[in-house]
């Protein structure tokens, strides 16, 4: 059982396996209605992937690190690959990232240090490197890395409340892409063209609904869900858009890259823990 603090929640994994294969049956019938391709290949990947990270947080803390460790360097692969940064500069980010994750699980009292000494870590390297006209650049790129991504060690101590939030924005994603281009209206920001006020709005209810099913709405895992999901899409965007390409990867079916998938539990994390 994981208890947030200040949120008043407490719920375990095995309340929500139920809800999970039976979310997945009800999706795989609406999608296979719409008789959409890209819809059906997005739903065979979750169908693989949501009992794969289900037993990851079933595991526990030491399951949800490795999970979170694995999906970080995935992650920072991808970050790199936009912002073209280099192996050295990866590999930094990526031991950095790491090692916040396996703090957050063996010494969370130490995590502000291990951060710390994670930024001086990847701001030494352009530094020593002595690269004077990409420099500036490299630095900021791994340290935005290290705060965006780094957000993934915050699942450790989440437990089951970080799988919900997980499953609360990632039905929001898919009710805004499905709803927003049918209902029209203005768009959402100019980092987005596609994203409408319209879609997004009828997302957070999808969102919000989710966390009432799975009894975990409260004031914080709702902003967390309706206002922090959107951003976290938002600034990938602005990342991708910055790097003139359309997705992170291409190498998950129907979802491009990774980071395409976790783009908003990575704010809508961190939003629930300052509230909390």
């Amino acid at each position: 059982m994981t208890t947030v603090a200040g949120t008043g929640l407490a719920v375990t994994v095995a309340a929500l396996v139920p809800c999970l294969s039976g979310a997945l049956v009800v999706a795989g019938v609406a999608v296979a209605a719409t008789r959409r391709r890209e819809l059906m290949v997005r739903w065979c990947v979750w169908a693989l992937a949501v009992p794969l990270v289900t037993a990851a947080f079933w595991l526990g803390r030491p399951g949800i690190a490795v999970l979170a460790a694995v999906v970080g360097v995935v992650a920072v692969a991808e970050f790199g690959g936009l912002l073209r940064l280099g192996p050295l500069d990866r590999a930094m980010l990526g031991a950095a990232l790491v090692a916040l994750v396996l703090t957050a699980w063996l010494a969370p009292g130490q995590l502000l240090r291990v951060a710390a000494a994670g930024a001086l870590a990847i701001a030494g390297v352009p530094l020593l490197s002595g690269d004077a006209e990409h420099g500036l650049r490299r630095l900021g790129a791994g340290l935005l890395g290290l705060v965006w991504l780094g957000a993934l060690a915050g699942l450790v101590p989440s437990g089951a409340l970080g799988l919900v939030l997980f499953v609360a924005v990632s039905i929001a994603d898919i009710v805004a892409y499905a709803v927003g281009p049918r209902l029209g209206g203005p768009r959402l920001s100019p980092l987005s063209p596609a994203k409408r006020w319209s879609g997004t709005l009828a997302g957070a209810a999808a969102g919000l609904l989710t966390l009432a099913v799975l009894s975990c709405l409260t004031w914080q895992t709702a902003v967390a869900v309706a206002v922090g999901g959107p951003l976290g899409d938002l600034l990938e965007s602005m990342v991708k858009r910055g790097a003139r390409a359309k997705d992170a990867g291409r190498w998950l079916p129907g979802s491009g890259g990774l980071l395409d998938r976790i783009d908003s539990l990575l704010v809508a994390l961190p939003v629930l823990w300052v509230l909390g």
